[in-house]
Protein backbone atom coordinates (compact mmCIF):
# COMPACT_ATOMS: atom_id res chain seq x y z
CA UNK A 1 0.00 0.00 0.00
CA UNK A 2 1.47 3.69 -1.17
CA UNK A 3 0.62 6.57 1.11
CA UNK A 4 1.53 9.92 -0.17
CA UNK A 5 2.50 12.78 2.26
CA UNK A 6 3.31 16.19 1.54
CA UNK A 7 6.35 18.02 3.65
CA UNK A 8 3.60 19.70 5.93
CA UNK A 9 1.79 15.76 6.47
CA UNK A 10 5.00 14.46 7.73
CA UNK A 11 5.46 17.59 10.44
CA UNK A 12 1.75 17.03 11.61
CA UNK A 13 3.07 13.32 11.83
CA UNK A 14 5.91 14.39 13.97
CA UNK A 15 3.33 16.86 15.90
CA UNK A 16 0.97 14.11 16.79
CA UNK A 17 4.07 12.01 17.93
CA UNK A 18 4.55 14.72 20.81
CA UNK A 19 1.17 13.61 22.04
CA UNK A 20 2.77 10.26 22.63
CA UNK A 21 6.37 11.24 23.70
CA UNK A 22 4.53 13.62 26.77
CA UNK A 23 2.84 10.82 27.44
CA UNK A 24 5.48 9.23 28.08
CA UNK A 25 7.58 11.90 29.66
CA UNK A 26 10.11 11.35 27.19
CA UNK A 27 12.62 14.62 27.37
CA UNK A 28 15.67 15.60 25.44
CA UNK A 29 17.99 14.36 27.88
CA UNK A 30 17.38 10.87 26.95
CA UNK A 31 18.32 8.07 24.65
CA UNK A 32 15.71 6.29 22.65
CA UNK A 33 16.45 2.52 21.30
CA UNK A 34 14.17 1.62 17.79
CA UNK A 35 14.29 -2.00 18.56
CA UNK A 36 12.92 -3.12 14.93
CA UNK A 37 14.03 -3.01 11.25
CA UNK A 38 12.96 -0.60 9.73
CA UNK A 39 11.53 -1.13 6.20
CA UNK A 40 8.72 1.08 5.27
CA UNK A 41 7.48 1.12 8.51
CA UNK A 42 5.40 4.99 8.73
CA UNK A 43 4.80 4.43 12.27
CA UNK A 44 8.54 4.10 13.45
CA UNK A 45 9.90 6.34 10.86
CA UNK A 46 8.01 9.42 12.14
CA UNK A 47 8.48 7.85 15.82
CA UNK A 48 12.02 7.91 15.15
CA UNK A 49 12.21 12.24 13.41
CA UNK A 50 9.85 12.91 16.40
CA UNK A 51 12.35 12.02 18.79
CA UNK A 52 15.05 13.77 16.86
CA UNK A 53 12.64 16.84 17.08
CA UNK A 54 12.51 16.59 20.68
CA UNK A 55 16.39 16.62 21.03
CA UNK A 56 16.35 12.68 21.88
CA UNK A 57 19.02 10.82 21.16
CA UNK A 58 17.85 8.12 18.45
CA UNK A 59 20.02 4.65 18.89
CA UNK A 60 18.75 2.61 15.48
CA UNK A 61 18.72 -0.80 15.88
CA UNK A 62 17.28 -2.36 12.61
CA UNK A 63 19.03 -5.13 11.16
CA UNK A 64 20.49 -6.83 14.19
CA UNK A 65 19.37 -9.88 16.36
CA UNK A 66 17.76 -9.80 19.31
CA UNK A 67 20.73 -10.70 21.58
CA UNK A 68 22.77 -7.84 19.18
CA UNK A 69 20.26 -5.45 20.40
CA UNK A 70 20.05 -6.28 24.04
CA UNK A 71 23.59 -5.79 24.07
CA UNK A 72 23.53 -2.45 22.43
CA UNK A 73 20.52 -1.72 25.13
CA UNK A 74 23.41 -2.79 28.34
CA UNK A 75 25.97 -0.70 26.18
CA UNK A 76 24.44 2.64 25.40
CA UNK A 77 22.02 2.76 28.79
CA UNK A 78 18.81 3.52 26.79
CA UNK A 79 15.93 4.51 29.24
CA UNK A 80 13.50 4.24 26.84
CA UNK A 81 12.73 0.99 23.88
CA UNK A 82 10.29 1.66 21.09
CA UNK A 83 8.93 -2.04 19.95
CA UNK A 84 5.96 -4.18 19.40
CA UNK A 85 4.20 -5.50 22.66
CA UNK A 86 5.11 -9.26 21.22
CA UNK A 87 8.54 -7.61 20.91
CA UNK A 88 9.04 -6.64 24.20
CA UNK A 89 7.99 -9.64 25.39
CA UNK A 90 10.11 -11.81 23.24
CA UNK A 91 13.28 -9.55 24.00
CA UNK A 92 12.46 -10.92 27.69
CA UNK A 93 12.36 -14.12 26.79
CA UNK A 94 16.00 -13.87 24.84
CA UNK A 95 17.44 -11.82 27.91
CA UNK A 96 16.62 -14.53 30.34
CA UNK A 97 17.96 -17.64 27.95
CA UNK A 98 21.61 -15.38 27.91
CA UNK A 99 21.02 -14.71 31.83
CA UNK A 100 20.63 -11.19 31.35
CA UNK A 101 18.76 -8.92 33.71
CA UNK A 102 16.38 -6.55 32.17
CA UNK A 103 15.72 -4.60 35.16
CA UNK A 104 19.01 -3.79 35.50
CA UNK A 105 19.23 -1.78 31.65
CA UNK A 106 18.31 1.36 32.83
CA UNK A 107 15.47 0.91 30.52
CA UNK A 108 12.12 2.96 32.44
CA UNK A 109 10.05 3.54 29.26
CA UNK A 110 9.01 1.16 26.20
CA UNK A 111 6.71 2.49 24.27
CA UNK A 112 4.38 0.04 21.77
CA UNK A 113 2.02 0.00 19.14
CA UNK A 114 1.58 -1.95 15.96
CA UNK A 115 -1.00 -4.39 17.52
CA UNK A 116 -3.25 -4.52 20.18
CA UNK A 117 -2.20 -5.94 23.98
CA UNK A 118 -0.30 -2.32 24.89
CA UNK A 119 -3.58 -1.35 27.55
CA UNK A 120 -4.41 -4.95 27.93
CA UNK A 121 -3.90 -5.41 31.44
CA UNK A 122 -2.31 -8.80 31.56
CA UNK A 123 -0.37 -7.75 28.89
CA UNK A 124 1.32 -4.63 30.24
CA UNK A 125 1.69 -6.29 33.53
CA UNK A 126 3.82 -9.18 32.15
CA UNK A 127 6.08 -6.63 30.04
CA UNK A 128 6.33 -4.32 33.04
CA UNK A 129 7.56 -7.05 35.39
CA UNK A 130 9.96 -8.33 32.96
CA UNK A 131 11.27 -4.99 32.46
CA UNK A 132 10.45 -3.16 35.55
CA UNK A 133 9.87 -0.09 33.32
CA UNK A 134 6.60 1.39 33.03
CA UNK A 135 4.47 0.72 29.08
CA UNK A 136 3.17 2.95 27.31
CA UNK A 137 0.67 2.72 24.44
CA UNK A 138 0.36 4.09 21.15
CA UNK A 139 -2.21 3.22 18.49
CA UNK A 140 -1.87 4.57 14.70
CA UNK A 141 -2.13 3.64 10.97
CA UNK A 142 -0.54 4.23 7.65
CA UNK A 143 -3.92 5.41 6.40
CA UNK A 144 -4.61 7.91 9.29
CA UNK A 145 -1.62 8.87 11.60
CA UNK A 146 -0.98 8.55 14.90
CA UNK A 147 -3.82 9.11 16.24
CA UNK A 148 -3.80 7.68 20.06
CA UNK A 149 -1.69 7.92 23.19
CA UNK A 150 -1.68 6.64 26.32
CA UNK A 151 -3.85 7.42 29.33
CA UNK A 152 -1.43 8.56 32.55
CA UNK A 153 -3.54 6.12 34.60
CA UNK A 154 -3.02 3.40 32.09
CA UNK A 155 -7.12 3.17 31.99
CA UNK A 156 -6.93 2.83 27.76
CA UNK A 157 -6.05 5.36 25.30
CA UNK A 158 -7.43 9.10 24.60
CA UNK A 159 -7.94 9.81 20.55
CA UNK A 160 -5.84 13.00 19.99
CA UNK A 161 -9.23 15.25 19.21
CA UNK A 162 -7.03 18.27 18.32
CA UNK A 163 -5.94 16.67 14.88
CA UNK A 164 -8.86 13.61 14.34
CA UNK A 165 -12.74 13.83 14.39
CA UNK A 166 -13.43 10.41 16.20
CA UNK A 167 -16.83 8.75 15.50
CA UNK A 168 -18.01 5.45 17.07
CA UNK A 169 -20.49 3.07 15.22
CA UNK A 170 -21.83 0.65 17.81
CA UNK A 171 -21.23 -3.04 17.03
CA UNK A 172 -24.63 -3.93 18.03
CA UNK A 173 -27.05 -1.57 16.21
CA UNK A 174 -24.66 0.04 13.50
CA UNK A 175 -25.73 2.89 14.97
CA UNK A 176 -23.95 5.97 16.71
CA UNK A 177 -22.35 4.04 20.10
CA UNK A 178 -23.09 4.99 23.87
CA UNK A 179 -20.94 5.88 25.82
CA UNK A 180 -18.66 2.59 26.66
CA UNK A 181 -20.50 0.73 23.77
CA UNK A 182 -18.33 -1.38 22.31
CA UNK A 183 -17.92 0.08 18.44
CA UNK A 184 -15.76 0.57 15.69
CA UNK A 185 -13.66 3.56 15.44
CA UNK A 186 -14.33 5.89 12.45
CA UNK A 187 -11.70 8.48 12.02
CA UNK A 188 -11.57 11.86 9.95
CA UNK A 189 -8.20 13.43 9.39
CA UNK A 190 -8.24 17.19 9.89
CA UNK A 191 -4.42 18.04 9.29
CA UNK A 192 -2.89 15.97 6.01
CA UNK A 193 -3.68 17.16 2.78
CA UNK A 194 -1.78 14.73 0.65
CA UNK A 195 -3.49 11.58 1.55
CA UNK A 196 -6.64 12.46 3.29
CA UNK A 197 -9.28 10.29 4.90
CA UNK A 198 -12.93 11.25 5.45
CA UNK A 199 -14.94 9.35 8.25
CA UNK A 200 -12.26 5.94 7.57
CA UNK A 201 -13.28 2.78 9.05
CA UNK A 202 -10.68 1.90 11.17
CA UNK A 203 -12.18 -1.39 11.93
CA UNK A 204 -10.59 -1.06 15.38
CA UNK A 205 -12.74 -2.41 18.23
CA UNK A 206 -13.54 0.07 21.35
CA UNK A 207 -15.71 1.02 24.24
CA UNK A 208 -15.02 5.61 24.18
CA UNK A 209 -15.62 7.26 27.34
CA UNK A 210 -17.02 10.61 27.74
CA UNK A 211 -17.66 10.76 31.24
CA UNK A 212 -14.11 10.38 32.29
CA UNK A 213 -13.38 12.86 35.06
CA UNK A 214 -9.55 12.62 34.34
CA UNK A 215 -7.53 15.74 33.18
CA UNK A 216 -7.72 14.98 29.69
CA UNK A 217 -10.97 16.13 28.11
CA UNK A 218 -10.28 14.09 24.59
CA UNK A 219 -12.56 11.22 24.10
CA UNK A 220 -11.02 7.71 26.25
CA UNK A 221 -10.96 4.49 24.61
CA UNK A 222 -11.20 1.99 27.75
CA UNK A 223 -9.04 -0.50 27.46
CA UNK A 224 -7.56 0.96 24.35
CA UNK A 225 -8.07 -1.28 21.13
CA UNK A 226 -9.88 -4.18 22.24
CA UNK A 227 -9.75 -5.97 18.90
CA UNK A 228 -10.67 -5.91 15.34
CA UNK A 229 -13.60 -6.12 13.93
CA UNK A 230 -12.44 -8.20 11.26
CA UNK A 231 -11.20 -10.75 13.22
CA UNK A 232 -13.95 -11.37 15.66
CA UNK A 233 -15.01 -14.92 15.69
CA UNK A 234 -18.71 -16.47 17.01
CA UNK A 235 -17.87 -19.57 18.77
CA UNK A 236 -21.02 -21.35 19.96
CA UNK A 237 -23.28 -18.21 19.96
CA UNK A 238 -20.19 -16.33 21.96
CA UNK A 239 -18.45 -13.05 20.55
CA UNK A 240 -14.62 -14.05 20.88
CA UNK A 241 -11.81 -11.85 20.12
CA UNK A 242 -8.23 -12.90 19.59
CA UNK A 243 -7.19 -10.05 22.06
CA UNK A 244 -9.67 -11.07 24.70
CA UNK A 245 -7.69 -14.72 24.02
CA UNK A 246 -4.53 -13.31 24.45
CA UNK A 247 -4.98 -11.26 28.10
CA UNK A 248 -6.08 -15.03 29.35
CA UNK A 249 -3.15 -16.42 27.77
CA UNK A 250 -0.48 -14.01 28.78
CA UNK A 251 -2.20 -14.80 32.53
CA UNK A 252 -0.09 -17.31 32.04
CA UNK A 253 3.63 -16.47 32.98
CA UNK A 254 4.90 -20.40 32.02
CA UNK A 255 2.95 -20.16 28.67
CA UNK A 256 6.27 -19.01 26.01
CA UNK A 257 4.25 -18.77 22.78
CA UNK A 258 1.02 -19.58 21.71
CA UNK A 259 -1.06 -19.63 18.14
CA UNK A 260 -5.09 -19.47 17.81
CA UNK A 261 -6.60 -21.49 14.64
CA UNK A 262 -10.03 -20.34 13.54
CA UNK A 263 -11.73 -23.13 11.52
CA UNK A 264 -14.97 -25.18 10.79
CA UNK A 265 -16.60 -27.91 12.53
CA UNK A 266 -19.06 -28.87 10.31
CA UNK A 267 -21.07 -25.31 9.87
CA UNK A 268 -20.05 -23.77 12.76
CA UNK A 269 -17.03 -21.83 14.08
CA UNK A 270 -14.20 -23.29 16.33
CA UNK A 271 -11.71 -22.66 17.84
CA UNK A 272 -8.13 -24.32 18.83
CA UNK A 273 -5.32 -22.96 20.83
CA UNK A 274 -1.85 -24.39 20.59
CA UNK A 275 0.54 -23.55 23.39
CA UNK A 276 3.87 -23.63 24.56
CA UNK A 277 3.49 -24.33 28.05
CA UNK A 278 6.59 -24.94 30.56
CA UNK A 279 4.05 -26.63 32.64
CA UNK A 280 2.61 -28.71 30.28
CA UNK A 281 -0.98 -28.68 31.86
CA UNK A 282 -3.69 -27.37 29.27
CA UNK A 283 -6.57 -27.91 31.83
CA UNK A 284 -5.71 -24.69 33.86
CA UNK A 285 -5.80 -22.83 30.61
CA UNK A 286 -9.01 -24.91 29.27
CA UNK A 287 -10.69 -23.98 32.81
CA UNK A 288 -9.55 -20.17 32.88
CA UNK A 289 -10.80 -19.74 28.93
CA UNK A 290 -14.11 -21.37 30.05
CA UNK A 291 -13.90 -19.08 33.37
CA UNK A 292 -13.38 -15.69 31.44
CA UNK A 293 -14.94 -16.10 27.77
CA UNK A 294 -17.89 -18.56 29.24
CA UNK A 295 -16.51 -21.10 26.21
CA UNK A 296 -14.95 -24.48 26.83
CA UNK A 297 -11.65 -24.12 24.17
CA UNK A 298 -9.84 -26.83 22.87
CA UNK A 299 -5.94 -26.29 24.08
CA UNK A 300 -3.13 -28.64 22.89
CA UNK A 301 0.46 -28.54 24.07
CA UNK A 302 3.13 -27.77 21.37
CA UNK A 303 6.88 -28.41 22.27
CA UNK A 304 8.68 -25.21 23.53
CA UNK A 305 10.46 -23.06 20.76
CA UNK A 306 8.23 -24.65 18.05
CA UNK A 307 5.84 -21.96 17.50
CA UNK A 308 6.95 -18.77 15.73
CA UNK A 309 8.42 -15.89 16.82
CA UNK A 310 7.95 -12.28 15.53
CA UNK A 311 9.80 -8.99 15.85
CA UNK A 312 6.96 -6.97 13.92
CA UNK A 313 3.68 -7.02 14.67
CA UNK A 314 2.81 -10.67 16.03
CA UNK A 315 0.56 -13.19 13.31
CA UNK A 316 -1.09 -15.08 16.43
CA UNK A 317 -4.42 -15.77 14.78
CA UNK A 318 -4.76 -18.14 12.10
CA UNK A 319 -8.51 -18.23 10.22
CA UNK A 320 -8.94 -21.39 8.22
CA UNK A 321 -12.87 -20.94 7.71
Amino acid sequence: MVVLDTASDWQWWIDNWQFVLDAAEVGPEDRALMAFSFGPFIGFWSANDALAARGVMVIPAGGMSTSARLELLRGSEAPVVLCTPTYALHMAEAADENQIDLTKLHVRRIIVAGEPGGSVPAIRQRIEQAWNARLIDHSGASEIGPWGYADHQQRGLHVNESAFIAEFVSVETSESAADGELSELILTTLGRSGSPVIRYRTGDLVRPRWSDEGDCRFVLLEGGVLGRADDMMIIRGVNIFPSSVEQILRSFPEVAEYRMIAHKRGEMDALRVEVEDRLNAPERIIKEMELRLGLKTEVTIVPIGSLPRFEGKGRRFVDER
